[in-house]
């Protein structure tokens, strides 16, 4: 592979093109690390995180996975897993008996990470035959790991209907599935345990998901969000710099498109308090101007313990509650939540609005909390979860005195962690039937972000082949963005113009009383057609402004001629944020000129992931000490995010050199990774501003800075804390809090090329216990570019990651 210098640079897109005329249509798309929350809480806020490229902290080099050698060549008649399980391993082997439930899986990278993906095709088959012969209540009877979430999943089964079919096979119950009507499996449904439900579905080929899908729905409360023909929209109005102009203007946008009826849902770059009211009050404003506030919720997508405390310093700002949920405790404790802890948020949200949840198909094993069996029945268990916090919301509503109505929905994030889950398109839409299926028969409204990371291989035309053979199975919603390229979070999900091209193909419906206002609103006609203003975003636009200020003596069309709409409008695409006007040929067609600029952006994305930090940039590092970690290469680390999470044997004794010179005098460590954006670090303008910035802002906050910055080689988050291990690990000091501020590059595909600071600073204690330090005692900042405003004023972006730096130090240890 050649090394950065030796590649031809792309352009870098900067200027989105002026606006094609308007005609009648074109529009936006949509992200829990997504939640950076697997990245940020799974596209939650950033103080929840699981970063770039988050997974176990494993040896240098993975051990190769155990399915590689274990196939299942011959089977006896009638042999269910149990008793196979028994036979070939001498006595019952609870281990073995995950992985052969694991075996029934179709292929996905991450169930090979896990050890648990079939050899070959014929052990799938006999996997499959095994589990299909095997009695659910034998099942039930051996859970694949029991722990507190595990325990409530099973105290809200229905433990009547549970015993109702404990004596059926799983064949048995897929075909019931398949066969009997709404009600039937409603009845029966409440009975299955999470694991069961994870189960069934590999039995089931990607027709048969697509038909229970369209057979089990789950609507909203008092609406048709997740009824039969209804296919609704969460916008998703995010922004670089969390700029509240940016957010207003995106949601205009959705509106001019008719699209926006489940949920307006932003995920913050900072999950700091007033940051995050300063969001909820945008999206609220939204709301209230056009009296949708009793129609459609809001929310900012932090962690919910910042939500409450919002909500407790400024009483109604918030709405609906949003958390990524993992699967079992340990998978939950890196979102930095308990069971006890949701419990306890359940019970206060006794009003309309109760929770809203993201999870996705290998988020738990890439924390490093794969505990042996495969990501189905990991997403099961998600699923689970939120069904048991479904009937806490419906108990606080009685004990309230209010109708039990649980507003509680659930969207699986399938495609953002990246390719060690899954690389192609194919296994995109098995996730994505899978999730629909196991969500509908766990009695959710269960939506869907239908994306893909710019290190998978799946492209924009791509997503649209996905979003084709997904939506006949129905889900609930899919997100929405002006274009398919998420600003803030640089992945690739569903633009504003798939719903209207979804809407034509399947004649989905809006959700009724939104579909009224988009008609008051003039964008649609009565009979349901664009008007003259669909895709317009100034006109919706000045139709808040009106209904904002009716005193106004402006007309609509003055409003929209106005030289500060304009100039508004102007420096949100500055921003880098993507805003849709006009369209192709048809109503569904992005204006041509911005799908070429998405295009570009894609493309230079495509080049970035790939590209090595320069050595002659390296060279302009201060002090610089290199030290690099197991991934032998580009692809190696893109693919097998474990080998770029350790430093390598023999580059630690470059960290102790250092450890032995520092004698324990400095409490900061500055550490710069590539991360997947090299171009992010060594752009001019970024790393070679912030980087003087940030010392100064750290010293003149009393830090004692060292004055090397380690260049870490194929570094991802967790390197750091590797790297916080041997510097500090063996200081005398036990108590003393030591930090790593380590700056890395962001997955690349907007246009800003963005960088990112992840802050972890516990004590010597804590950096002594391997693997103990991880992402619920870190903080980032995100988003760092020359092209947005943080980084335009580097010393408030370093006193930024100072201020979050200090509230960390004054947090308590988990």
């Amino acid at each position: 592979m050649k090394k950065a210098n030796e590649l031809d640079r792309p352009r870098r897109p900067r200027q989105i093109p002026a606006a094609a005329p308007l005609s009648a249509a074109a529009s936006p798309a949509s992200l829990a690390l997504r939640r950076r929350s697997f990245m940020m809480g799974l596209l939650g806020g950033i103080g929840a995180l699981t970063a770039v490229g988050c997974t176990p902290d494993l040896p240098e080099q993975p051990p190769t996975p155990r399915s590689c050698n274990v196939g299942i060549d011959d089977i006896c008649e009638g042999e269910d897993v149990i008793t196979y399980v028994t036979r070939v391993k001498g006595q019952y082997d609870h281990e073995f008996y995950k992985a052969v439930i694991g075996f029934a899986n179709e292929y996905k990278e991450g169930d090979e990470a896990l050890g648990v993906a079939a050899k070959d095709e014929t052990t799938r088959q006999n996997a499959r035959t095994l589990l299909g012969n095997t009695k659910i209540g034998d099942l039930a009877e051996r859970p694949m790991l029991e722990d507190a979430v595990y325990d409530l999943v099973m105290k809200t089964t229905d433990a009547a209907a549970l015993e109702s079919v404990r004596g059926w096979k799983m064949s048995e119950l897929k075909a019931f599935l398949l066969e009997k009507t709404e009600a039937e499996i409603k009845a029966v449904m409440v009975g299955l345990p999470s694991d069961i439900i994870g189960m069934v579905v590999k039995l089931m080929n990607n027709d048969e998901l697509t038909k229970v899908g369209q057979t089990v729905f789950n609507p909203l409360p008092g609406s048709n969000i997740g009824a039969k023909g209804y296919m609704g929209a969460r916008i998703q109005p995010n922004s670089p710099t969390d700029d509240p102009t940016d957010i207003l203007w995106q949601v205009m946008n959705g509106f001019a498109f008719a699209v926006g009826d489940v949920v307006l849902g932003n995920n913050p770059v900072s999950s700091e308090v007033a940051s995050v009211h300063k969001i909820e009050e945008v999206l609220k404003d939204i709301l209230v101007t056009f009296k949708l506030e009793d129609t459609l919720p809001h929310c900012c997508l932090a962690h919910i313990d910042v939500q409450a405390e919002v909500e407790k310093q400024f009483p109604g700002s918030t709405a609906l509650w949003f958390q990524s949920l993992g699967s079992t405790v340990d998978a939950n404790a890196t979102f930095d939540v308990t069971v006890e802890k949701m419990l306890n948020h359940a019970a206060a949200r006794p009003g309309k609005y109760g929770l809203y949840f993201e999870t996705g198909q290998g988020a738990d094993a890439t924390n490093g909390h794969g505990a042996g069996f495969d990501m189905v029945v990991h997403e099961a268990r998600k699923y689970g979860f939120a069904r048991a916090l479904t009937h806490k919301v419906a108990e606080a509503q009685k004990a309230a005195g209010n109708t039990e109505a649980p507003w509680v929905h659930l969207n699986d994030v399938a495609g953002f962690i990246g390719p060690e889950v899954f690389r192609t398109k194919e296994q995109l839409v098995r996730c994505c039937l899978e999730d629909i299926v196991m969500g509908k028969l766990h009695g959710l409204p269960i939506g869907l972000d239908i994306c893909s990371t710019l290190h998978m291989s799946v492209g924009l035309d791509d997503l649209d082949w996905c979003i084709d053979q997904i939506m006949p199975a129905n889900p609930a919603y899919l997100m929405a963005l002006p274009t398919k390229n998420d600003p803030m979070l640089s992945y690739l999900t569903t633009a504003f113009q798939d719903h209207v091209r979804i809407r034509d193909k399947f004649g989905y419906k809006v959700e009724d009383k939104m579909w009224a206002f988009f008609q008051e609103l003039g964008v649609i006609d009565a009979q349901g057609q664009p008007t003259q203003y669909f895709g317009n975003v100034k006109y919706v636009y000045a139709k808040y402004m009106k209904a904002k200020n009716p005193a106004d003596p402006r007309t609509i069309e003055q409003i929209m001629a106005a030289s500060e709409t304009q100039t508004e409008l102007d420096a949100v695409k500055k921003r880098g944020v993507f805003i849709a006007e006009g369209r192709g040929a048809k109503p569904w067609d992005l204006n041509p000129d911005l799908d070429q600029y998405i295009r570009d952006l894609v493309d230079d994305g495509k080049k970035s992931i790939i590209a090595e930090l320069d050595p002659a940039f390296v060279a302009t590092i201060p002090s610089a000490v290199k030290v690099w970690t197991g991934s032998k290469d580009r692809d190696d680390y893109i693919l097998h995010p474990p080998t770029g999470e350790q430093i390598k044997a023999d580059a630690i004794p470059e960290l102790e050199k250092l450890r032995d010179a520092h004698a324990g005098q400095y409490d900061v460590q500055i550490m710069i990774s590539e991360g997947l954006n090299a171009y992010s670090i060594s752009d001019a303008g970024h790393v070679d501003v912030f980087l003087p910035a940030l010392r100064t802002a750290l010293e003149n906050a009393g830090y004692k800075v060292a004055p090397e910055n380690i260049v870490c080689t194929s570094g991802r988050v967790r390197a750091g804390y590797h790297v916080g291990e041997v510097l500090y690990g063996k200081l005398a000091d036990a108590q003393s809090r030591r930090a790593i501020v380590h700056i890395i590059g962001e997955r690349p595909g907007s246009e800003h090329r963005a960088f990112s600071v992840y802050m972890t600073i516990p004590t010597v204690a804590y950096w002594a216990q391997a693997g103990k330090v991880d992402h619920d005692v870190t903080s980032v900042v995100a988003g760092l570019a020359d092209t947005t405003y943080v980084l335009g004023m580097a010393s408030a972006s370093a006193n930024q990651v100072v201020t979050q730096l200090d509230n960390l130090k004054a947090k308590p240890l988990p």
